[in-house]
């Protein structure tokens, strides 16, 4: 590892603002050694706690991320966010508003923001966000908080990442069959109905409460359904309480931290593997000769593959 990496982790460890987001980038970038510097933090992770956002576009996660972010700073949290932005950081592909709620909060004493885009994040977005949780945990972070864009497979990946997640839905936008077909009611430890102020937030609350009980999994513990306004605060407070309780509960869980390493020692895997070969194929020239046989269907792709993966099955 070279000294420049050992500098940033140094002033990383020091509560260097700058030191924090060059290091995000680098990781991000995959610049030369930005494995040897996870390996390097990683004995200083497992501190802070991670809560996943997620739910449609429109629900109101940005401004429920404002004010849980608020409260938690209030409670002497220093809190890190990372926005999965549709597009380049901060800019286009979202609402204005959001964007401008985030730079608010950016500017609070003990938040970090970064913004990840959905496209272009080498190694995947969910490998992406988990080095960020990590770098913002040595950094000191308490809490993390991961917020997406909306419920597409990147960001179910991504909040996979979490400790817990919340799952947004409002009234008036189907979230009830919505939720169901994206399959995010196997990910949410919270339900948080939120624009709970306009009419049929109630029969959402009843919609969600149904498919849980007919869910074919029962959890252990029954899953709240929370309401929110949460441009006026209400229901806030309660949010956090859930929270706290989820944290704690979680402690005594047995198995769940040795399955969240597990999911991302296989994340990782998956992509050094597909890493390893695209590389070795496209610089032996190996690559374009198959590609033209598979389209003059004098071969197929999943023999070809079966070639591939052949060194490392036996």
């Amino acid at each position: 590892m070279t000294s420049s990496w050992e500098d940033i982790i140094n002033e990383l460890k020091r509560g260097s603002i700058s030191a924090l987001a060059r290091f995000i980038t680098r990781v991000e970038n995959r610049e030369q050694g930005w494995l040897e510097a996870m390996m390097t933090i990683y004995p200083d992770t497992g501190k802070a706690r991670v809560i996943g956002i997620t739910g449609s576009p429109g629900a109101g996660k940005s401004t429920i991320t404002d004010r849980l972010t608020r409260k938690l700073v209030d409670d002497g949290n220093e809190v890190g966010i990372i926005a999965v932005d549709p597009s380049s950081p901060f800019s286009g592909g979202a609402l204005l508003g959001d964007r401008l709620r985030m730079r608010e909060i950016s500017l609070l004493k003990g938040v970090f923001v970064r913004s990840m885009a959905t496209r272009g994040a080498l190694g995947g977005l969910s490998l992406a966000a988990r080095d960020v949780v990590k770098i913002m945990d040595v950094f000191g972070k308490d809490i993390i908080i991961i917020e997406t864009v909306g419920v597409g497979q990147d960001e179910v990946e991504v909040v996979k990442s979490a400790d817990v997640v919340i799952v947004v839905c409002v009234p008036g936008m189907g979230d009830g069959i919505q939720a169901i077909k994206a399959g995010i009611m196997e990910i949410a430890d919270i339900f948080v109905v939120n624009k709970a102020d306009r009419e049929g937030a109630d029969q959402v609350v009843m919609d969600i409460e149904g498919m849980l009980d007919l869910s074919a999994e029962q959890p252990l513990q029954k899953i709240p359904v929370l309401k929110t306004a949460a441009t006026t605060g209400d229901g806030i407070e309660e949010l956090v309480t859930i929270l706290l309780e989820n944290f704690e509960s979680q402690k005594k869980e047995a198995g769940w931290q040795e399955a969240m390493v597990k999911e991302e020692i296989l994340g990782l895997l998956e992509k050094e593997i597909a890493r390893h070969v695209r590389r070795r194929w496209t610089e032996t020239g190996e690559m374009e000769v198959v590609v033209k046989q598979v389209l003059e269907r004098k071969r197929d792709p999943y023999s070809v593959v079966q070639e591939m993966t052949a060194s490392f099955i036996h």
